[in-house]
């Protein structure tokens, strides 16, 4: 970052509400559940204070920010094998600076219902980080994951970029090298392997940085190459002698249709998002204006870009949750097209979010972890593999959008445990307090993580409809979930 972003506006690394990564059961602690039910109610009221009608959140069709359970920042999507894979930075629950420990990984099939997959990369992975686990991005080549991403450097005390590999989308993840892949003092990673197989490594805060990495993505030919900062290129900053243009960081590189695109945070601060293209990989580039102003409660803004099943999304992140701000950041996306001749219109935050591009399928088995909207709960490890949905008090519940029912189903399917008295899981249809569609039982297991599989007969659950898991039951944590799955069939009596 540059000496005016370490006085007057820290450089772009992000997060939201804490996930607890224990299987036990502690009281809840200050600054976790209790603060959050605090945090509701104090975070809407300021919300309505000081957002726009446009951007306040409605009950009907609130499904941004597309995570609610943690603080994220960042975004860097991927799309691999008919999934969007979306890689965020985490910013710890109270922030008062970029305090970043982790990353994470999220995905989904359908833009609205995102997958949990916790975190597979984190500081400890490269022992020679110290802090600030800010903005990467991940690319895919040869069937192996590359996911580069900026930490301070114990020994030098400088900003690096570090690079993990994985052979999975979600990880694990692991230091490829060691030590840092490239390092001059700043970050903010983007990647892009080329058409012709040549990849470009892009980086800066405040000069914008690239190398040409080898076929092994792990180093670089040549030396790091300056990019000339011109109002040409770049735009026109007023005010700030040390940064005449309106590049700041978190640069978004990427090429369509044959022109490549650097989209990035400008003009801290607060900033909004701008871009500029270029016939080459490496320029010359011409300044094209904004694609997002200045908005949602975070002085920060971080772009990213993909196409997926025939349509263009915008990720980036705000404020909007509850507690959130510029150092409890949420990450967020929208739906867009680009203009005849390439160029990007005006994109605005919204709480609807993008369209749900496809509906879900019950009949699969279903990760709890996957959610569009959700009340309370929290997700952590599980010890069958992945994570599960825990941390379940009573009235808290899962929305789970677009579920296509078709012609009914006539029993559902739930994986939990328990360590408490259990409880119950009501099967909703169109809201919290929507009809009833079937009620499943859940005893105590002997444990947070011992398993058991329970069933219940389901009614009146047909065509294509938002299904809310609510969770009921007595005092204290109830239980948790793993996975979930409906089967078809003949209706059966409602429950009552």
């Amino acid at each position: 970052m540059s000496a005016v972003a370490q006085t007057v506006s820290p450089p772009a690394a992000h997060r939201p509400p804490e996930v607890r990564m224990t299987p036990t059961r502690p009281s809840p602690t200050a600054g976790t559940r209790l603060t959050r039910a605090v945090a509701w109610v104090v975070g809407l009221l300021l919300a309505f204070a000081v957002v726009p009608a446009a951007l306040q959140p409605t009950a009907a069709r609130a499904d941004n920010p597309i995570v609610q359970h943690v603080y994220t920042a960042d975004p860097a999507p991927l799309v691999y094998n008919g999934r969007v894979y979306l890689y965020t930075g985490h910013d710890e629950d109270g922030s008062t600076y970029f305090t970043m420990k982790d990353w994470r990984v999220w995905s989904s099939a359908d833009m609205v219902n995102w997958t949990d997959h916790g975190s597979p990369l984190s500081l400890t992975t490269f022992s020679w980080a110290s802090s600030d686990a800010w903005a990467g991005q991940a690319v895919q080549r040869n069937g192996r994951f590359y996911w580069y991403v900026p930490v301070t450097n114990r020994a030098t005390g400088r900003m690096a970029i570090g690079v993990a590999v994985g052979d999975s989308p979600t990880g694990p993840f692991r230091d490829a090298l060691g030590h840092p892949l490239v390092e001059n003092g700043e970050f903010d990673p983007t990647v892009y392997v080329d058409d012709d197989g040549q990849a470009y490594l892009y980086w800066g805060n405040p000069n914008l940085w690239y190398v040409r990495l080898n076929a092994d993505m792990t180093s670089y030919s040549g030396s790091p190459t300056k990019i000339p900062l011109t109002t040409a290129g770049f735009g026109a900053r007023t005010g700030d002698s040390n940064r005449p243009t309106l590049f700041e960081e978190g640069p978004w590189f990427y090429k369509r249709n044959g022109l490549y695109y650097m989209v990035f945070a400008a003009k801290c601060c607060s900033e909004f998002i701008a871009y500029s293209t270029a016939p080459g990989p490496t320029g010359p580039w011409t300044y094209r204006g904004t694609i997002m102003p200045t908005q949602g409660g975070s002085f920060t803004n971080h772009p990213g870009i993909v196409d997926f099943k025939g349509n263009s999304y915008f990720f980036y992140h705000n404020g909007a949750l509850p507690g959130g701000g510029g150092f409890t950041r949420s990450v967020a996306v929208e739906k867009f097209s680009y203009n005849a001749d390439g160029t990007i219109p005006t994109i605005n935050m919204t709480t609807t979010g993008a369209p749900q591009a496809g509906p879900l399928d019950p009949y699969v088995r279903q990760e709890a972890e996957t959610v569009a909207w959700e009340s309370g709960i929290e997700t952590e490890p599980s010890g069958e593999g992945g994570m599960d949905v825990g941390w379940i008090d009573n009235g808290d519940y899962v929305k789970v959008k677009g579920v296509a029912f078709g012609s009914g189903a006539s029993s559902f399917a739930a994986r939990v445990s328990s360590a408490n008295s259990g409880g119950t899981v009501e099967l909703r249809l169109g809201s919290a307090s929507g009809t009833v569609v079937g009620r499943c039982v859940v005893p105590n297991t002997g444990g947070w993580q011992t398993w058991t599989t329970v069933t219940c007969p389901v009614s009146g659950a047909t065509g294509t409809q938002d299904l809310y898991l609510r969770f009921t039951g007595g005092s204290g944590y109830l239980f948790n979930v793993n996975w979930w799955q409906f089967t078809r069939g003949a209706a059966v009596t409602a429950p009552r």
